[in-house]
Order: C-alpha cells, then structure tokens, then sequence
C-alpha cells in the first residue's frame, strides 16, 4: 500500500495537533510496512532533512511565514502549498493507492481533487474544524471571510471519504449537507495507555500550546493573581510561543508576578515531562480548539484540566465535570480562578478520579484506535476516484 499525506506543516517545526496527528499517523503506517510520502512546506534548514522513521518527506513549496503577527493564517502560503501538491500529484499520482489530506488550509485539498482523475487513488480528507459562516467573518474580515466561507462549502462537495474527530465537527459537517460518508475518529493519543503512577500534586498550573488569539493565554495571568489571594504560593507556567507573546509577558508585568508567572516559549519534552506529573492543573482557556489532545496528555499523569465553553470549543468533550477536571461558562479571571481553586480544594481524590477516567479511556483515544479505522478506510477511498 502506497499512501500520501498532505498538510503544509511538520512536527515539530511547527507545533499543533493535527502537526502531531500527521507525523504520528504517517510514522505508523510506514511501521505496518505501507510505502508513505509526506508532502509539506519546506520548514527546516537548508541542507538538512527531516528524520521521520521510514517516510518520504517531499516539499513541494519553501520556506514561508504561515501566520500574520496578529497569529491569523496567511493566504500565499496555502496557495503556493496547493500548487506545489497539484504538480506534484500530477507527476507522481499513479504511484499512490490513497491521498490522505487535511481540508485546511483547502488549496491543497482542491489540489488532490482535481489530479484525482488521473491518479485513481482514493482520497481521504481529514475535517479537523469546520468554520461557521460567523466565525470565518470574525477571523479574516467581510471579504476574506466570505471567500474563505465559500471555499469550504466548494470542499463539502468533492467525492471523498471523510475523517473527523469531534462531535461538534461531526454535527457541522452533517448540517452544512456534507454527502460523502463520514467517521469520527475519537483517538489522537500516542502516549502510553497504561496511565502514570500518581504523583502529589505542586502549586502549579499549565498552560502548554501555541500563543494565538484564540487559545487565549493571557486570559492564565490574571486568573493565577486572583487564585493567589486563597493559594499565596501558587505559581504558573506557560509553555508555548506565537504572536500573544507580547501581550502574556505585559500582563504578567502589570500585575507584579514575575516571581509567579513564567512565560518560557516552547521547551525540550524532557522539561515538560519533568513539569506534567506534578502539576495541580492543565488551564486551557481557548474559545476555539478542534480536538484538545493536550487534555488527553494531562489526564495521563492524574492532571485534570480547565476548559471553557463555547460554541467553537470541542476540547470540552474530553472534559468529563468534577472527574477529571473542570469546564467554566468564560475567561474571565473570576471564572477561571475559581476552577483552579475547587482543583486545589479536591485535593488527592480528582487526580485518582483523573487517572482513572484516563484509563476507561485511553484504547479509545489511541492513535492504534484510529489507525485501525484508518487502514480499512484506505480500501474503500479507492471507490471514490469517479
């Protein structure tokens, strides 16, 4: 089996999820024995190659900067990325039995739909977030967000086999008339299953992610001064960089913690397994997150987690209330203090009940679990070359 993927970036030269999804998921497939080409941007050095065991990495367009200094997508980058997957497709299309791709940034989806015909290979298309019409006007603006708006509808419609990996994404793509067949693939986890041994937790709270608008980073610093008027020693670590990183380190300024609150940018993994087993908490007070597997990291060392509600928020569906952490109405520095506080409060019993969770879970949540799905699917993508 001859399988491509297709997504613009690459773990760890950019950081995310669907960048770990992709590079775990191609480096299994290639351990089953499947022949496995990652088509990407080129985001490492000259003269140096990416080392993924037993994958292909191609770049089939340079170097480029992805995200404004506001943190939104740029537009070239996808177009350049889309031309690059269709030339190479068209080249290379006949060696590939299936074309596994994200749907963002779309160019490159339309890209593979159109050098379909000529490859015959099945196509699988990924939908980590499906954008409402209101969202995409708030993100890019009137004319932008209409157009990005109308390109997504245009990717509803291509013949594909269809991946997603939430229920409110499911919901969407149902809603918004998608007719090809669709799956929810519930596992994204790569760590071990069996949970870690239970450690006592310090007076420390995560923040661990990209530092975008929508994942709200800020919104940590004044909810750790407000927690510290009933924990005095409680302290923060936000781990993660992007362009939110001005406004982290001036509210850490304005209110006097820099004895509290530490703002390191992204850290070796050996740093933050130090740092995970004896965390109070995880607060991930994003308004817009289209998995959350970084509370799947955390309930695996007994951490709970804090998330917030919103219509865009699917990370509230790992978040089981009061067992493995807790999930707050907004942002605000009351709301957010006062779930940090009830973790403290709980004590030992909800990182018992947080681990525990984790295990009735963990196969589930797996990447194993989804690979399975994942190969049966590559079978049937085939059908959908007409």
């Amino acid at each position: 089996m001859s399988v491509c993927i297709v997504y613009d970036c690459l773990f760890p030269y950019t950081i995310g999820g669907a960048e770990r999804w992709y590079r775990a998921l191609a480096e299994r497939l290639a351990a089953t024995g499947a022949s496995v080409t990652y088509l990407t941007l080129r985001q490492w050095a000259p003269g140096t190659q990416p080392d993924l065991r037993g994958v292909r990495v191609v770049a089939v367009g340079p170097r480029m900067a992805l995200y404004t200094r506001s943190g939104r997508r740029r537009l070239l980058p996808p177009v350049v990325f889309g031309l690059g997957v269709l030339s190479h497709l068209l080249r290379h299309s006949r060696s590939y039995d299936t074309v596994h791709t994200a749907s963002f940034p779309y160019f490159s989806l339309l890209a593979a739909a159109a050098a379909r015909r000529r490859g015959r290979f099945g196509l699988v298309v990924d939908w980590h977030e499906v954008w409402t019409r209101a969202y995409w006007l708030e993100y890019a603006g009137p004319l932008a967000g209409r157009i990005g708006w109308r390109v997504q509808r245009a990717c509803l419609r291509l013949p594909q086999r269809a991946f997603c990996f939430s229920r409110l994404h499911e919901r969407r793509l149902r809603d918004l008339g998608l007719k090809s067949e669709l799956t929810r693939l519930e596992g994204q986890y790569t760590g071990p299953v069996e949970p870690a041994t239970p450690q006592a937790a310090e007076p420390v709270v995560l923040f661990v992610g990209r530092l975008i608008p929508e994942k709200r980073p800020a919104a940590l610093v004044p909810a750790i001064a407000k927690a510290r008027e009933q924990i005095p020693e409680l302290r923060a670590e936000i781990y993660g960089d992007g362009p939110e990183r001005e406004r982290v380190l001036r509210a850490i300024a304005e209110l006097g913690l820099e004895q509290a609150v530490s703002a390191r940018g992204f850290v070796a993994a050996e740093v933050l397994e130090r740092t995970w087993p004896t965390a109070l908490c995880l607060v991930l007070p994003s308004s817009r997150e289209g998995y959350g597997l970084v509370v799947l990291e955390a309930a695996a060392r007994g951490v709970p987690t804090v998330v917030v509600e919103g219509p865009d928020n699917a990370a509230t569906e790992l978040v089981e209330e009061g067992v493995n952490g807790r999930t707050v109405l907004t942002a605000t520095s009351d709301d957010l203090a006062s779930a940090i506080v009830e973790i403290d409060l709980a004590g030992p019993g909800l990182r018992e009940s947080t681990l525990e969770w984790f295990r009735r879970n963990a196969a589930r949540l797996s990447l194993e679990h989804s690979l399975a799905t994942v190969l049966d699917v590559y079978g049937d993508a085939r059908t959908l070359v007409r």
